[in-house]
């Protein structure tokens, strides 16, 4: 907590400051219009539970990544596991990890434009991205099985009618560089174009001991984007993007010390090639009504690789080492291809107006998962198979938003949606099964005045079943207890998310205060929670999704913007969260036996989170922005009783600014904070000195402090 109070007197001495130097009156910020519901519409008078990072803001924290703003948004967390966090929970639901479970449907869907990311959500980079939306609660009427918890929408910036480009170059420590080039305009009087590409690189923070190397958990990342925008009449527009990420990043991010340095031979890597196009049309069709279709095509190429035991053979001569050096790698190849589209029609008019409004649509994807998993081990021999994951889904949805008072609209929504998935492995499993989800919303709420919103919302949302495909297909070389253990565990049931929400937005002190206030509580039933289990005897580690508990979620979230001089602004988000798992079975690393955890938290779900942070105008061209985030601790799996520590996280930056040029000095994680991303718990120690594999909760851990400067040229 003593960097809590640091920053605590820091943010105060400059709100002290600032205020002085205020000579002229409050100058409010354009209003923030969110784009992910079905209709656009302003912050605080939108009924949705969004916190919006727009442009700015993201240059303010020196972000690269979506994981380097998601601590904005209260009750939102992101596990790494892989070289960027792309597993996102939102009030406790969502993904932790990726190994051999396809996961075509994350609890938390990542969107950018109209592209699903999905778990290639290393492409999920902030370059030229305009604003950054992450909506809580169920958005299953919209977006189906991909929107059950919840949403990230990332929205680019759009080709402009008149030309207009920046440069940006930037460097910092851990031998980082990003450069970049953004350049847009009208190719004729009804096309536009935009592109935007950068490269970013790092070291990274992990130095190697064994090689002796410091970038063997770097970072190796280029984006592309191209925009084309077609507007040929008053009545119809069409918009093109082409999308490729292209990323060599490293991983090799786990220490026996617990520490920055590792000892592995073989060090894993973390590679993702995204080749992903949209197009979109409207048309204006008569009486009011527009039609608008999307149809989106994704290939990826993925490659995840690790060292299993982390060390080499010179440390087993340094070291007593039970067994000796294992060579073992665990090897994820996948290969990916996502068709989506999506046709809706609009019609009606503003209930605000007195009118009804509705929306109709129907939606198709068709994906296909190729893997090639690879365990090639000393220890327990070379195993490899192939696997084949097909799904297909039909859905058709819709909502009506009407007025049913004065001030007072009422939004039915429902949304029906038919899968089929397919699963065949080179071991002869072979799964194939359909079903049918179905997820509604109803949301009432009234404008008690000009500056006031009250809502209310009651959502649910289903994700599909499916097969344990790591299980099903390990299940015959189990040991006896073991299989017996998983038989009811080979499949998971379909979850189903129930929750309810109730909402205040209100603007005070004559719009100089945005407050954001939310309640809510979810119900999941035959919750799908991600476990592990190890089978001593067969040297397998499983990992799985287990259906067998319902549990229940409730909290509060706030969110505040404070304009309190025209040269300063202050903002702080807060969530509070409590999760319960009725039970789950589990076989217990310390108990080394088969026990029942009743009324258990969720994995990766801190009891709180904050962030406090302000913008400031120092002088006419010079900003200064600074910021506090913090959470709780957590735990990290069902196996054991380990959890990741609680922890604070300082940012800040000072910016020089004209009309063309800004230069930017940025440091994150100022107090140096060592915090975890990422945990695992196991025997991994071979040193027979050292309790030689006893168990521990090892640590993935999140960036140190790092600084740079940044120089950006617009034209």
């Amino acid at each position: 907590m003593k960097s809590l109070n640091r920053t605590l007197a820091l943010l105060s001495l400059h709100m002290s400051a600032l205020y002085v130097c205020a000579d002229e009156p409050a100058s409010y910020s354009e209003e923030i219009i969110v784009t992910a519901d079905f209709y656009d519409a302003g912050l605080m008078g939108s009924s949705t539970n969004v916190t919006v990072v727009g442009e700015e803001e993201a240059h303010h924290r020196a972000a690269r990544h979506i994981e380097d703003v998601l601590s904005l948004a209260p009750n939102v967390s992101w596990s790494a596991g892989a070289s960027r966090g792309r597993f996102v929970q939102v009030r406790g639901i969502g993904d932790l990890e990726q190994y051999a479970e396809p996961k075509y449907y994350p609890s938390v869907g990542i969107m950018l434009d109209d592209i699903e990311l999905g778990a290639t959500a290393n492409g999920a980079m902030l370059f030229d991205v305009s604003q950054t939306e992450v909506l809580r609660g169920p958005q299953g009427t919209s977006h189906g099985a991909g929107g059950y918890a919840g949403l990230v929408k990332m929205r680019s910036n759009d080709a402009t009618d008149v030309y207009e480009g920046y440069l940006v170059a930037g460097a910092g420590n851990y031998s980082a560089y990003n450069v970049g080039a953004v350049l847009s305009g009208p190719l004729s009087e009804t096309v536009a174009a935009r592109i935007a590409i950068q490269q970013n690189e790092s070291d990274g923070y992990i130095n190697n001991r064994a090689l002796g190397d410091d970038d063997l958990a770097g970072f190796d990342e280029l984006t592309m984007r191209a925009k084309l925008k077609w507007t040929p009449s008053e009545t119809g527009e069409y918009e093109i993007t082409v999308f490729r990420f292209d990323s060599d990043n490293g991983y090799d991010a786990w220490s026996l010390e617990n520490d920055r340095n590792t000892q592995s031979d073989d060090p894993g890597v973390d590679e993702q090639e995204i080749t992903a196009f949209s197009g979109k049309g409207r048309w204006m069709v008569g009486g009011g009504m527009e039609i608008e279709a999307v149809v989106t095509d994704t290939q990826a190429d993925l490659l995840y690789r690790y060292d299993v035991d982390w060390i080499n053979p010179e440390f087993c001569v340094t070291y007593t080492c039970s067994f000796g050096h294992d060579t073992a790698q665990e090897i994820f190849a996948r290969e990916r291809d996502q068709t989506t589209w999506d046709i809706r029609l609009y019609g009606g008019g503003e209930p605000a107006d007195g009118r009804t409004r509705f929306v109709a649509g129907i939606y198709g994807n068709e994906s296909q998962e190729s893997l090639g998993y690879a365990y090639p081990s000393f220890w327990y021999g070379d195993y490899s198979v192939a696997t084949r994951y097909d799904t297909e889904r039909l859905a058709v949805y819709g909502r009506v938003d009407f007025p049913v008072a004065d001030n007072w609209v009422l939004a039915v929504g429902a949304r029906s949606e038919h899968f089929e998935d397919d699963y065949a492995d080179g071991n002869g499993t072979r799964s194939d099964h359909d079903e049918r989800l179905f997820s509604f919303d109803v949301t009432l709420n009234a404008n008690l005045s000009d500056s006031t919103l009250v809502y209310g919302k009651l959502a649910s949302a289903e994700k599909p079943g499916g097969i344990n495909v790591a299980a099903s297909s390990q299940v015959s070389i189990m040991s006896p207890v073991f299989q017996g253990f998983m038989m009811e565990k080979l499949n998971f049931d379909a979850e189903q998310l129930i929750s309810f929400e109730l909402g205040v937005k209100s603007s005070l002190a004559d719009g100089r205060v945005d407050l954001r206030v939310a309640v809510f509580r979810s119900d999941r039933k035959d919750a799908q929670l991600e476990n592990w289990m190890w089978d001593n005897d067969a040297g397998l580690w499983i990992g799985y999704l287990d259906s067998t508990s319902d549990v229940t979620n409730y909290g509060f979230e706030m969110e505040a913007d404070f304009s309190i001089s025209g040269a300063l602004e202050v903002y702080a988000s807060l969530g509070i969260l409590r999760t319960e798992v009725d039970r789950i079975g589990a076989f217990d690393l310390d108990a080394f036996d088969f026990v029942v955890k009743r009324d258990r938290d969720q994995a990766k779900s801190p009891r709180y989170q904050f962030t406090v942070g302000l913008n400031g105008q120092i002088t006419e061209r010079l900003r200064v922005s600074v910021s506090l985030e913090g959470r709780d601790e957590s735990f990290y799996g069902y196996y054991h009783n380990g959890r990741l520590d609680a922890y604070e996280l300082v940012n800040a930056s000072l910016a020089w600014e004209n009309e063309d040029v800004s230069v930017r000095l940025w440091v994150r994680n100022l107090t140096d904070e060592d915090y975890a991303t990422h945990g695992l718990y196991f025997g991994a120690d071979p040193r027979d000195d050292f309790g030689f594999w006893s168990n521990r909760t090892y640590k993935q851990f999140g960036a140190p402090r790092t600084f740079g400067v940044e120089a950006r040229y617009a034209f």
